[in-house]
């Protein structure tokens, strides 16, 4: 091949593979499927995701500890459960991961590559939807076992689910990508005791002072628990309020995590 031809090949780029980024779509699954990977290898985090909620199941429907009211106490625990399952992994888990990820310099890496910010939060979002889809699937067995009787529309519950984890995956990616990897273990602990506590999980929300009722119902675990609750417990249709809470949990959440989040 004469020089001429090779600087024509060199220019019709016959060089195979050529150099240039994947197409968006094609980065994103790589990275959720990595990020899937990394979370169900974390101990920590399956503690976290998994054991954690299912004790609670077992020892709060079983022993007679907390007054749910009326009916069985599984009927309660369970939506309450499934929404702490979602928060666990969606806010609290991802929050700790990635404010290490980015102390350690996974995350400035990252910046160097050709996925985009929101390319990242996407991916990290939907590999918490693959182990949320585990935790419910495990912990609804379990709920079946200890005689759950669920009822109410399935596309209500969906949307739920889905509201539910965009709102804490925006709120976990803010906290993250804003402060220091320590203060967020310690932030997400925090956050995550609280809500435990006051969002309606295990304590029905009536337990509480109305002055403090009217604060607590707005949080999104509340909305989410209630939510589920309202469908599955009572067979409400559409849960339209706690639908809206959570949808403007996660256009807030998702908004500033998209503006404010820091790689280094």
């Amino acid at each position: 091949m004469t020089a001429t031809e090779t600087g024509t090949a060199a220019g019709t780029g016959a060089f195979a593979p050529r150099p240039g980024a994947a197409p968006l779509p094609r980065m994103i699954r790589a990275q959720a499927a990595l990020e899937t990977r990394m979370l169900l290898r974390n101990g920590e985090q399956l503690l976290l995701t998994v054991v954690i909620p299912t004790l609670l199941l077992v020892l709060f429907s079983t022993v007679d500890i907390v007054d749910t009211g009326a009916g069985s106490a599984v009927d309660f625990l369970a939506p309450g459960i499934l929404a702490l399952a979602v928060m666990s992994t969606a806010f609290t888990g991802q929050a700790i991961a990635t404010g290490f990820e980015r102390r350690y310099g996974v995350l400035k890496r990252l910046a160097a590559s050709p996925l985009p910010r929101w390319g990242l939060m996407t991916a990290k979002t939907c590999s918490v939807l693959v182990t949320e889809i585990l935790q419910i699937a495990l912990l609804t067995v379990i709920a079946f076992g200890l005689g759950w009787s669920p009822r109410g529309n399935p596309l209500a519950v969906l949307l739920l689910l889905l509201l539910g984890t965009a709102a804490f995956s925006g709120l976990g990616l803010l906290m993250a990508g804003t402060l220091k990897a320590e203060a967020t273990l310690a932030a997400a602990n925090l956050v995550f005791l609280l809500l435990l506590v006051g969002g309606g999980v295990i304590v029905p929300l009536a337990k509480f002072p109305e002055a403090a009722r009217q604060v607590l119902e707005f949080l999104p675990v509340s909305a989410l628990s209630d939510g589920l609750r309202t469908v599955l417990q009572h067979g409400a249709s559409m849960p339209w309020a706690d639908l809206g809470i959570l949808a403007v949990w996660a256009v807030l959440g998702l908004g500033a995590a998209a503006k404010f989040f820091r790689w280094e």
